[in-house]
């Protein structure tokens, strides 16, 4: 290996022996600080505040079994339950802000712009009348005075549920099915006053609005039956004109037996008009974190269901973008499966990051490389005295000067040793200082064989080095 050689590989290795261990080090503690951040951000749960109402409720029930299946099942998203006095409330404080998402019936007044996350249930109307006294054994009942929907003008209903959107639909009912509104009179009862309103004999058929299994209206069904006879349901034959002129509202159906079944209540079908209540989020909230929670929803629906027979009622909502209460964008490309990958999503984020890192590491290069100029200019002194120095060895006839002369060449080899480490020259410099201190090193040898002195008595560069 010649000199130019060995001196390049000791300043090489010399240099990486003390900078390497300490450069891998850092580097390896800021890759992995880098990799935990991006971990801790992308995995950490999303904590989501979901308003609903009253407390006790089936609604509020559901909401809780959901948030503490989203924790047994390690879902990514978390779930802060607000407690409201009802769906108006829930709803009120989503348009104010106070809420990520709500859980509300379709006809409410909805803050504008909110989208449908997910359908919780279908509520259905149920309008009855009773037959005018008890059921007998063995006698034959006596006829309701009410036989349609048309028959009840002059007469009184009741309506269960404080909720005006309740009485709005019973005035939808009945106008869509031609009668006039004014000469129907409507009570309003709360859930606890079933036993009052089915007494009071001025009230001639009643109305209840939820799902098919509501505890409440088959309270109210069966409370008919014992105190004024069994009741006689009323059909909505217009159910499909209503779907068609009011959107939030649709045509459906009542099986027989949905209440009883001994004796079947009804006992036939019935037509009827049907509402959806929605969990529905505002327009601001991100589409990724909307299209988190509906997948952690539809997720966890069966071994939810499993805790709360009422969980396998949730559907998902409908994405035509004519619909009443579009669904929410999130929602929707769930749905529709057209959610956004990781790259989608930030690739020009990612680009724009490896693009300014460059700038940064470029614009960190020019820097570094302009503050160490005058450690490069000394290198490039050294250099060019090392080329003096070669002319004066072929001259001198003194022993003690090429002595002096190899001193001073050490120094120039320690001086160099220290800019290669600080970063002030590369390789490429490196080289060029090499090929000039192997050439000087050619000369002090000949020069000393010349003078009588061996070639093994001069000091080793590359050891000193």
């Amino acid at each position: 290996m010649s000199v130019s050689d060995g001196l390049k590989a000791n300043l090489v290795s010399g240099g990486r022996k003390r900078s390497s261990p300490l450069l891998l080090i850092a580097a390896t503690l800021l890759i992995f600080a880098a990799i935990a951040g991006a971990a801790f951000l992308l995995w950490r749960p999303t904590t989501l505040r979901i308003a609903v109402g009253p407390a006790g409720s089936d609604d509020q029930k559901l909401i809780q079994s959901l948030a503490q299946t989203f924790i047994s099942e390690g879902s990514p998203i978390r779930l802060t339950v607000i407690s409201t006095a009802g769906a108006v409330a829930s709803l009120g404080l989503l348009a104010a802000g106070e809420t990520d998402l709500a859980v509300g019936r379709a006809d409410e007044d909805m803050p504008k712009g909110a989208g449908s996350v997910a359908i919780l249930r279908k509520n259905v109307v149920v309008l009855w009348t009773p037959s005018g006294a008890p059921r007998k054994g063995g006698k034959k009942e006596t006829k309701p005075k009410i036989k349609e929907i048309g028959d009840l003008e002059g007469h009184r209903i009741g309506v269960i549920g404080r909720t005006p959107v309740n009485v709005a639909l019973l005035k939808v009912i009945l106008s869509e099915s031609g009668l006039n509104v004014d000469k129907v009179a409507i009570s309003r009862f709360s859930t606890d006053q079933i036993t009052e309103m089915v007494r009071d004999t001025s009230i001639d058929a009643f109305m209840t609005v939820g799902p098919l299994d509501s505890k409440i209206t088959i309270d109210a069904i069966t409370t008919t039956a014992r105190l004024r006879g069994e009741p006689a349901f009323l059909a909505i034959d217009v159910s499909e004109a209503i779907a068609h002129k009011h959107p939030l509202y649709e045509a459906e159906e009542i099986p027989g037996s949905s209440f009883t079944s001994s004796p079947a209540r009804p006992d036939d079908t019935v037509d009827t008009v049907g509402v959806n209540h929605l969990i529905v989020a505002p327009k601001s909230l991100s589409d990724s974190t909307v299209g988190a929670f509906t997948r952690a929803l539809f997720t966890v629906r069966p071994s939810l269901a499993r805790e709360n027979p009422a969980a396998s009622k949730i559907e998902k909502p409908d994405t035509d973008k004519d619909a009443a209460i579009p669904a929410h964008p999130g929602a929707a490309a769930y749905i529709d499966g057209n959610e956004r990958t990781f790259l989608d999503k930030y690739s020009d984020y990612i680009w724009g990051a490896v693009l300014l890192l460059s700038v940064l590491g470029s614009g960190t290069a020019w820097l570094r490389h302009y503050l160490k100029r005058d450690e490069r200019s000394l290198t490039s002194q050294h250099r060019d005295k090392l080329l003096l120095h070669i002319a004066q060895v072929r001259k001198t006839d003194s022993i003690e000067e090429l002595d002096a002369l190899q001193e001073e060449a050490d120094e120039f080899l320690r001086e160099t040793l220290e800019c290669y480490d600080d970063g002030a020259i590369d390789e490429g410099d490196l080289s060029a200082y090499s090929l000039v201190l192997e050439q000087f090193h050619h000369a002090v040898a000949d020069r000393r064989a010349v003078l009588g002195t061996s070639p093994a008595a001069q000091p080793r560069m590359t050891a000193k080095a």
